[in-house]
């Protein structure tokens, strides 16, 4: 994906900081995220071709509120401000910003008074649906500024210094409740600041490849942890590719894994692709680690501190290992420059993020740039099966944290038949691919049941099917209760150990998708 040209969102807190980066890219413009705190200077050097200005809850007359450099206008770079980043351009600029007589939230109209610029598109008099969320309003334009577009509660909603290339929007045209905002976006990506379109897969692929190459060097080998989950297939994929046999790929088999699936993983990697992989057989050593732990929070850090010793002891045995494959994805590079700074830890998550201090190997994260969709579609380009890129999310600690309670193999084995049925049948369903993620839960609860003349004391299987575009919030799915009676009698009558079947209906929030 060429970088030839590099949008630049300064984030002041909103909430939609990385929707607006996200439909950059999906006009397939190359596009970062930095703090509103980054310093003239620096961002000088980052040499965007153009700037957006995310929103923000502030007021950009509280004390602290974030601020700007004035300097940034003259920079010559075409500017887009969205909703606080339009209210501090007016107040940087000489304009007048005052609290809106009530706060306005929601969908609301607005009228096209002058198609020019990001309204290039649209005609004199259009009538655009559009949302709106924001306390403050402008109400006087900088010198030089023009009206673009009027709401009947925001006289100045669009506005813009046309000779300089400076647009500001009242309203946020990256979500989805304003139906033509990606038009707005496009035009100012393209119209307004003259981009072009070429950050794709393709180009992403063949640029990382040799990214790859230049940084490992002609000599020395690299170690990659494979699970088997899109990231670290994507991730080893690319570097196989640019290495081939220097790449040695560690697979461990935990004992947390769902039925089959570490059978699978090496056949594709180490039989299709023929990618080396050096599968550890560690079973038994997480199950004794977690004998008689319940405490979820527990289980995570005994399996990051198992999966750790192993790791470690089995890269040791790799010859001049000098490089570490990590599936760092841009959400995760967010996280550290957010103006918001990071989130509360809601539970720890398992990962090799403890590995490279300590065995002294240098990081090849070539997914860093991409979002979760982006890694997916470079997985595509480079030919992965569909099953791997369109695989639901699975939990580091794996089914440990979808096991409550103690860890048994016997418990384990339950949840696993349990849990390949629920796969099955929401296949065969066709509802696959529209969930975010599906999966059974045993629970520590038995209850008295009744199978042929016999009374049953079993344990539970909660069902949980979510659906969300980014994981971070989530719905219950309204599957169908055909479905969901196949997979009750199913699991209840192939299952032993299990004779009652719930269905999980909290979202997130309240809930978290994982019930531990």
């Amino acid at each position: 994906m060429s970088k030839t040209d590099l949008v630049l969102v300064l984030d002041f807190g909103s909430q939609y900081t990385q929707l607006i980066a996200r439909r950059v890219r999906e006009a397939h413009v190359y596009c970062e995220i930095a703090s509103c705190l980054l310093p003239l200077d620096e961002l000088r050097a980052r040499a965007p071709s153009a700037i957006i200005l995310s929103g923000g809850p502030s007021s950009v007359y509280a004390d602290g509120a974030p601020q700007v450099d004035p300097r940034l206008f003259d920079l010559g770079v075409p500017i887009l401000g969205i909703c606080y980043g339009v209210q501090l351009l007016a107040h940087t600029a000489g304009g007048a910003v005052a609290r809106a007589s009530e706060r306005e939230y929601g969908a609301a109209e607005i009228t096209v008074d002058e198609p020019v610029g990001v309204f290039g598109r649209f005609a004199k008099g259009d009538k655009l649906t559009v949302w709106m969320s924001h306390g403050d309003r402008v109400e006087a334009m900088p010198p030089g500024f023009t009206t673009l577009a009027t709401s009947p509660s925001t006289p100045f909603c669009a506005v813009a210094d046309v000779t300089k290339k400076i647009y500001g929007l009242q309203f946020h045209p990256e979500v989805a409740h304003t139906p033509r905002g990606g038009e707005l976006l496009e035009a100012f990506l393209f119209d307004v600041a003259g981009l072009s379109p070429s950050w794709t897969s393709a180009a992403f692929a063949d640029e990382a490849v040799q990214a790859i190459r230049d940084k490992v060097g002609a000599s020395g080998h690299v170690i990659c942890g494979l699970s088997g989950g899109v990231d670290s297939s994507v991730a080893g994929f690319l570097v196989h590719k640019a290495i081939g046999d220097r790449l040695t790929c560690i697979f461990v088999d935990n004992g947390l894994l769902r039925e089959g699936e570490a059978d699978e993983v090496v056949k594709l990697f180490a039989g299709r692709f023929e990618m080396k992989v050096v599968r550890v057989d560690a079973r038994a050593r997480f199950l004794d680690a977690l004998a008689g732990v319940t405490d979820p929070e527990q289980k995570r850090k005994i399996i990051g501190r198992v999966f750790i010793e192993v790791f470690e002891a089995e890269a040791k045995a790799v010859d001049d290992a000098r490089f570490l494959v990590q599936g760092t994805l841009y959400p995760d590079v967010i996280e550290s420059v957010s103006f918001k700074g990071p989130s509360a830890v809601i539970k720890s998550h398992h990962n090799v993020g403890g590995l490279p201090e300590r065995m002294h190997l240098s990081l090849v994260e070539p997914l860093r740039e991409l979002f979760k969709d982006e890694v997916r579609a470079v997985g595509r380009e480079l030919g992965l099966p569909a099953d791997v890129l369109d695989r639901h999310p699975f939990p580091g600690p794996g089914l440990a944290v979808r096991c409550l309670g103690a860890l048994t193999e016997a418990r384990l084995s339950v949840l696993r038949k349990a849990d390949a049925i629920v796969q099955e049948e929401v296949r065969r369903s066709g509802l696959y691919a529209s969930l975010w993620q599906v999966f059974a839960v045993l629970l520590p609860v038995r209850s008295v049941g009744v199978m042929g003349d016999e009374r049953t004391y079993d344990e539970c299987i909660a069902l949980r099917a979510v659906e969300s575009s980014d994981g971070m919030t989530a719905d219950w799915a309204r599957l169908p209760h055909d479905l969901l009676a196949t997979l009750s009698t199913r699991i209840i009558n192939e299952v032993r150990g299990v004779n009652r079947v719930v269905y999980d209906i909290s979202s997130k929030p309240p809930a978290t998708i994982e019930w531990e």
